[in-house]
């Protein structure tokens, strides 16, 4: 089969190429995927799950891309709740070769049904989006109506998610970004927004969740605004500051089929739209993961157009 590998850890993405690699076969409680569209995180090539199994072997020459849209066509043994011929999608796990590839061998758990009104597109650009936005925000944040949201990257693939799925919680949202992300923010949901370039980020006052997107010298200014009782949630590693008089939690997104399928419900309904930055065919995939261009929006390659 066809597949983007990558097997210096030093080159990153640029070290990507297209190859034939054998295709999978299904372990136990795994199912085979006929890829039809695949998710990209560009800070997939920092994660040691890419280069290296659960034991630290070194693993590569790896397949990276870890959410997906496809098809069954093949089932292990003890392998239950889902055929062959199913429409799906989900994530794949971490330390396995990934969906950047016609054929993906994957633990059926991890995996929901794709209604067949939603496109593989937009299945592929849903789960690990998706998924971060619904844990950070229900799971972790225990966000409730009333509250206020600090959305850190609001402009982006999970920032929007967050925004929309807080707007309906019944939160009020306040976006941050570059001055360029502003209205897509807004567009988004966001009721207010801070250029981080430009605003000081101090006069937003105190907020009850911050989700950060960003990390850095943006989370500590974020830690001082968090009101007695409220929340820091973040997904860029281990936090570094944390609020006075509040929790601070890092979380690794893990895959639910009941949570996918609340998520495309939301798609279905028009309750959620995605945030879709580029669509290339696979075999243009090198070149476009590797473009210098500042695109926000999710990365999807069409394995099968």
């Amino acid at each position: 089969m066809k597949a983007i590998v990558v097997t210096d850890q030093a080159a990153g993405s640029d070290g990507m190429t297209l190859a034939e690699r054998p295709e999978p076969s299904a372990a136990i409680n795994d199912v085979i995927v006929e890829v039809h569209a695949s998710g990209f995180v560009p800070t997939e090539m920092e994660w040691p799950s890419t280069w290296t199994d659960r034991a630290g072997r070194h693993r590569a020459p790896s397949i990276p891309g870890h959410e997906m849209a496809g098809v069954v066509t093949a089932l292990g043994y003890g392998t239950t709740g889902l055929s062959v011929g199913r429409r799906v999608f989900g994530i794949t796990d971490w330390h396995r070769d990934g969906t950047l590839a016609e054929y993906v061998a994957v633990e059926a758990r991890n995996l929901a049904p794709l209604p067949g009104d939603v496109d593989f597109t937009v299945g592929a650009s849903l789960p690990i989006s998706g998924l971060t936005a619904w844990q950070g925000l229900l799971e972790h944040g225990h966000v409730q109506a009333g509250q206020s949201v600090l959305v850190h990257g609001a402009a982006g693939a999970v920032g929007t998610m967050v925004t929309q799925l807080a707007r309906e919680f019944g939160a009020h949202v306040i976006g941050t970004g570059r001055a360029g992300d502003r209205q897509k923010a807004l567009d988004y949901g966001a009721q207010d927004f801070v250029d981080l370039e430009n605003d000081a980020l101090e006069e937003v006052g105190e907020v009850d969740l911050v989700f950060d997107l960003i990390g850095g010298e943006v989370q500590k200014r974020s830690a001082r605004l968090i009101r007695p009782g409220g929340v820091l949630v973040s997904i860029v590693g281990p936090v570094e500051a944390r609020p006075a008089d509040g929790r601070a939690v890092d979380f690794v997104v893990e895959s639910d089929r009941g949570q996918l399928r609340e998520i495309v419900q939301r798609v279905r309904d028009g309750r959620l739209r995605t945030n879709i930055g580029h669509v290339v065919p696979l075999e243009e995939a090198v070149t476009a993961l590797n473009s210098t261009d500042r695109r926000k929006g999710k990365s999807i390659v069409s394995i099968r157009h």
